[in-house]
């Protein structure tokens, strides 16, 4: 079976002592998916959900039973009060800037408290790029704590929000293209409650992309006010094709509803294109797809080690919070080689070669390998990383587990060739 794709005798012995290895931890993942699993049932049976709800509304799409129905759902699940779920929400990014745009305004000031955002979003706040529409531009003000050990600097948090003049603190649960490690629901939990203590009128905002559904709790069940993502990643499933998500409190997800559309029209108005199905399977088999995703990421992980490969992040044993898995390659080499592998084991252009070129929204040349269904979708096997030093390869998803071990095996022996 292996030979099929090249893979070496050495590589699929190594793996069965790694899946050996790994069954405790696999076990933990399985016990969490059924949780997740519960609690979406439950939102699905509450809120009676049925066929009719899945029908296409075009034209303004006003009175659509079945948007509301979803958004409902998304809220029962994350413990909000409501929700707003579209597929004229293009990316996890849009989703970020349609929450800034509609939550500040001039001469409002914001805090990032996880140091530098992502680099698509440093040119939504005008920290890069010379865009006229950034945040900066049209004059809130931003300022930046920096973490201290991959953990927030809670006394200068602390001591900034008793300054007064802050509108709203945004955090980032992913470590993005940075070299820190993602924050665990733990210490997000342990921040809102220092900043809420102080003021409860400050706004709490989580980037939560890559997080859902990998611990058993989310930001809006601990305090935070809204929290962002999209539905190419974790609650997509693979099966949504586009679109983005905000949940959170009511007259905040009201004023980035009229952002998206208009004053006095916000959420009433937008076409469902035909997505509403796609959507209610992307967030009903989630839990089953994240729990696929993170075996692969901790089997991809041990594997590396095993295999020599330093700078693994997290290790197989590290507590997960999302479904990132980073690899310090040190060379611009390195990083082209094992981006190559992952397209190599993909389902969709496997036949393709990646190289580095220029993206919209980053500093850097990147590197992206994504054989996937739906382009750009990191939900599924992909890994992708800035033409930059330490030369890190930024990898995600899997749709199942028995195809991603495949691409990842695959990955590895391109490598060692």
């Amino acid at each position: 079976m292996y030979s099929e794709f090249g893979i070496s005798e050495n590589i699929v012995q190594i793996a069965k002592e790694v899946e050996e290895e790994l069954k405790p931890i696999f076990e933990k993942y399985e016990e969490n998916c059924l949780k997740m699993s519960a609690k979406v049932l439950k939102a699905f049976q509450k809120n009676k959900v049925s066929t009719v709800d899945f029908n296409e509304v075009t034209g303004y799409g006003y009175y659509d039973g079945g948007r509301e129905k979803l958004e409902r759902i998304y809220a029962d699940i994350f413990g909000a009060e409501d929700a707003l779920v579209r597929p004229q929400i293009m990316s996890g990014t849009h989703a970020l800037a349609l929450a800034f745009f509609g939550l500040l305004k001039y001469g409002d000031t914001m805090i990032s408290i996880s140091g530098e955002p992502y680099d698509t979003l440093q040119s939504v706040i005008g920290l890069t790029g010379d865009s006229e529409n950034s945040l900066i531009k049209h004059g809130i003000k931003y300022e930046q704590i920096e973490l201290i050990n991959n953990d927030f600097d809670y006394e200068k948090i602390a001591s900034r929000v008793k300054e007064g003049n802050v509108k709203l603190i945004e955090l980032q649960r992913s470590r993005g293209y940075s070299q820190r490690k993602s924050l665990t629901m733990d210490k997000i939990t342990k921040v809102i409650k220092v900043i809420k203590d102080i003021n409860p009128e400050v706004i709490v905002m989580v980037d939560n992309c890559y997080g859902e559904f990998v611990e058993d709790i989310e930001p809006t069940e601990v305090g935070a006010d809204i929290f962002v993502s999209s539905l190419m990643k974790n609650l997509g499933a693979g099966i949504a094709t586009s679109g983005g998500y905000i949940v959170g409190k009511k007259k905040y997800i009201h004023s980035i509803a009229e952002r998206l559309t208009a004053p006095c029209i916000g959420k009433d108005l937008g076409a469902n294109f035909n997505q509403l199905l796609s959507y209610y399977k992307g967030i009903f088999m989630a839990p089953s797809v994240v729990k696929s995703v993170l075996k692969t990421m901790t089997f991809a992980s041990r594997m590396l080690e095993r295999f020599g490969f330093e700078g693994v992040s997290p290790r197989y044993d590290e507590k997960r919070t999302d479904i990132i898995q980073t690899i310090e390659l040190k060379s611009d080499e390195k990083l082209v080689k094992f981006c190559q592998g992952v397209q190599l084991g993909s389902p969709i252009e496997s036949y393709v070669t990646p190289v580095p070129d220029d993206m919209p929204g980053y500093e850097h040349k990147e590197i992206m390998a994504g054989g996937s269904f739906t382009p750009g979708a990191t939900i599924e096997l992909s890994c992708d990383g800035p033409m930059c030093e330490p030369y890190t390869a930024y990898m995600q998803g899997g749709l199942t587990y028995e195809y991603g071990k495949i691409g990842i095996m695959v990955a590895i022996d391109n490598m060692l060739k």
